[in-house]
């Protein structure tokens, strides 16, 4: 079961180049995608389903209207393509963030209509990160639902200058990724809507290898007589994590110090890692001494099961 896994239907592509986005975050250009060809990697990878979604940018391009209405198109195709194969695609909402009252109103159909197995937040929409108070409607509607917020990366508002002439996936999804679910956690997201069930990409991109250090800074974020902050360490036994990327064997054996087991899931990132490369990448975690076969096999199926089990019945 891949739950990281993207669709880029014709009409997306068509809205990303008006939008002037046929480089997004400073890729050599959109993948190509189609139902077909998607079922053919799911099945050179073993994967019996695939959750779909769709990545950075997302869909807001500066008109909210049209934001909007291509994120209740994208919504209606994936169900489209649930509904045309069975037992092989679900699919998390997309909503037209930073429009906070579109997008509830978006997820509310999403997953009430629709039967989306979640939503996907990116890592900032327009600046507004995951910790943003702006927020909170999202969170309360997803955890009054128990269902799944899966974050993705997208370019941070500076990108220009902070990737350094660099492809943003190939650094500053990572650290994206880090600065904004930190923020998430010490903004107290998690405790004030504990069903929510939060899915990281990356393999945590690097909150592992960060969380002694953010834990040591924490006392210098409370006044005298203040509740403490949040404790990441806790968070991160509370997250969830796919596997998609390069997370074999460092940043796995980092993320299993400090994650739930149970809480893995394994991801392909396809068509934005191309196919060739999502097959090396799972060999290398079908071959890596990491991992127990037990826990191999959770992680490939088991653990999203019971995950997506709540959404799916």
């Amino acid at each position: 079961m891949d739950v990281h896994s993207h669709f880029v239907p014709d009409f997306y592509r068509e809205a990303l180049l008006e939008a002037g986005q046929d480089h997004p975050d400073g890729i050599k250009g959109i993948p190509e995608w189609s139902e077909d060809l998607a079922i053919q990697t799911m099945d050179r990878l073993d994967v019996e389903l695939s959750i779909l979604s769709i990545s950075s940018p997302g869909v807001h391009f500066g008109d909210s209207r049209k934001a909007a209405d291509l994120a209740r198109a994208l919504n209606e195709e994936g169900a489209r393509l649930c509904e045309r194969n069975p037992g092989r695609f679900g699919f998390f909402a997309t909503l037209p963030l930073p429009d906070v009252d579109a997008a509830v109103s978006e997820l509310r159909y999403s997953l009430d209509v629709l039967r989306a197995d979640g939503i996907v937040l990116e890592t900032n929409h327009h600046g507004v990160y995951l910790g943003d108070p702006r927020l909170e409607p999202i969170y309360a509607e997803v955890s009054s639902r128990s269902s799944v917020a899966f974050i993705h990366p997208t370019s941070p508002p500076d990108a220009g200058h902070l990737a350094l002439g660099y492809p943003r996936p190939m650094l500053e999804f990572m650290f994206e990724t880090t600065r904004s679910v930190t923020n998430m956690i010490l903004s107290g997201v998690l405790e004030r809507h504990s069903d929510a069930r939060v899915i990281v990409p990356h393999a945590g991109a690097a909150l592992a290898v960060l969380a002694n250090r953010v834990e040591l800074l924490l006392p210098l974020l409370a006044a005298p007589g203040d509740n403490p902050p949040p404790s990441i360490r806790r968070a991160l036994r509370q997250l969830h994590f796919d596997l998609a990327g390069a997370p074999v064997d460092e940043l796995l054996t980092a993320l299993l110090s400090v994650a739930d087991p149970k809480r893995i899931h394994y991801g392909s990132d396809f068509p934005f890692t191309p196919a060739d490369a999502c097959a090396d990448l799972a060999a290398l975690i079908e071959n890596t001494k990491v991992l127990a076969d037990e826990l191999r096999d959770d992680i490939y199926r088991g653990n999203s099961e019971i995950l997506l089990s709540r959404g799916r019945t």
